[in-house]
């Protein structure tokens, strides 16, 4: 799929942390030179857009625009819970986590996936752009799995 997007991020978790990084991420990438997709993760009657300078920014988006906006997405930032971190791996995408705070679950994979050199993170309390750089460090989330020979798979539990 062709690239349309430099960055995109993916706001999710509970208030107030939710809110707090979207203010910080928004005031951090307003001076990012490439283009920037922003989807706050606010379920509202109605979908919105906006555009300021380099930032699309977009109250929710659907599955399925999710998927299309993330595969045409160099890089993805947002939070590390299991299901995202399960999602771009699928996808074989290059992320940067921040882990919500307070979630331990979401530190703990963010730490693990970093120490595997696959993508790093940064506490939300410390992100800044320049953190970014970072990323030509790390191999992304692109893991080739080879489906699994079920017949073998579960001759394990026959008698």
């Amino acid at each position: 799929m062709e690239t349309k997007y430099d960055i995109m991020v993916l706001l999710s978790g509970p208030e107030p942390q939710r809110n707090l990084l979207e203010h910080k991420l928004i005031k951090e990438l307003h001076y990012y030179e490439g283009s920037v997709l922003f989807v706050k993760g606010i379920i509202e009657n109605k979908q919105t857009k906006s555009t300021t300078g380099n930032l699309t920014i977009y109250n929710y988006m659907t599955s399925k625009a999710i998927e299309k906006a993330i595969n045409s997405s160099k890089l993805i930032i947002c939070r590390s819970g299991y299901t995202t971190v399960m999602d771009l791996t699928k996808l074989g995408k290059k992320a940067f986590f921040i882990p919500t705070p307070g979630q331990f679950e979401q530190e703990y994979l963010a730490e693990r996936l970093s120490n595997l050199h696959l993508a790093p993170f940064c506490n939300q309390e410390h992100f800044n752009a320049t953190q970014l750089k970072r990323i030509i460090q790390f191999k992304g989330l692109d893991m080739q799995y080879n489906t699994p020979d079920l017949e073998v798979l579960f001759s394990l539990f026959l008698k």
